[in-house]
């Protein structure tokens, strides 16, 4: 009994030992300096290719435009306070939303004159959850071009490149703000296809004019407009303008205005 006795002390004893060891090389390693291991999963590598890369690019410069307006309705099924004046139109304040792109760090804004139509106000929504008031600097109705202005500078803006060297069947990158009032997330909305087709001409009765623009299968939906369209470079080729569609979603028929022809615009305006 007296041999087990000691035994058990002494096995006590080492455990108890080894827990002060135990504490002091925990507190050693806490009182040393951190060191920093970055684990970098494999699979992210294979996973960024050209299209992500150019979206990270354009990505901070693409903004959420949010117009209110000023509508004139007549009374209705439901509207029984107005009876007593008969069918006299009467005003409401609506929001429409479209995209736009900074081009300059100084707040310079490129959208669609129809995105801005009839506006009494119009505020810019950031991917980072910034908000401005813009002020209209110009805007060409003909060819359907706004230029906008928000105060500040060192903005994210995106490079304008060129169009004119676009080939049939390579990528192409749409981004905007599709039914933006259902997301309360105000990065924009990417979507990729190819350039379809160069050199389609439209000519509405609305009296716009839309020449040689560049067709692409990317989506581009209500609330894209004013968007960029881009290239693998992350580099701004057009600004999505509208679609083809006879239930009005994307049925793969997008047109862009190339970007050259909106350089020349936002030039002058």
């Amino acid at each position: 009994m007296k041999t087990s006795n000691i035994i058990i002390i002494a096995l006590a004893v080492l455990i108890l030992n080894a827990g002060i060891t135990l504490v002091l090389i925990n507190q050693k390693e806490i009182n040393a300096p951190a060191s920093t291991t970055t684990i970098v999963d494999p699979s992210l590598n294979q996973r960024h290719n050209e299209i992500t890369a150019a979206v990270q690019l354009i990505e901070p410069a693409v903004v959420s435009v949010n117009v209110t307006k000023t509508q004139l309705v007549r009374p209705g099924f439901g509207f029984s306070i107005f009876d007593f004046f008969g069918d006299i139109p009467i005003q409401r304040q609506v929001v429409s939303i479209g995209s736009g792109v900074i081009y300059d760090a100084n707040g310079y804004i490129i959208t669609n004159a129809h995105v801005i139509e009839g506006a009494t106000e119009i505020k810019v929504v950031l991917p980072d959850k910034r908000e401005f008031i813009a002020n209209v600097v110009g805007v060409d109705n003909t060819y359907d071009v706004a230029k906008l202005k928000i105060d500040g500078n060192n903005f994210p803006y995106a490079k304008l490149g060129t169009a004119k060297e676009l080939l049939i069947g390579e990528w192409a990158i749409a981004l905007g703000n599709p039914y933006g009032f259902m997301m309360s997330d105000p990065k924009p909305s990417v979507s990729v296809g190819v350039i379809s087709a160069l050199n389609r001409s439209f000519q509405p009765q609305d009296g716009h004019r839309y020449i040689n623009m560049i067709q692409t299968d990317a989506a581009i939906n209500p609330g894209n407009s004013g968007g960029p369209l881009v290239n693998v470079k992350g580099e701004v080729i057009g600004i999505n303008t509208f679609i083809v569609s006879g239930t009005g979603d994307n049925v793969g028929l997008g047109f862009a205005i190339p970007i050259d022809r909106v350089k020349s615009i936002i030039k002058i305006l």
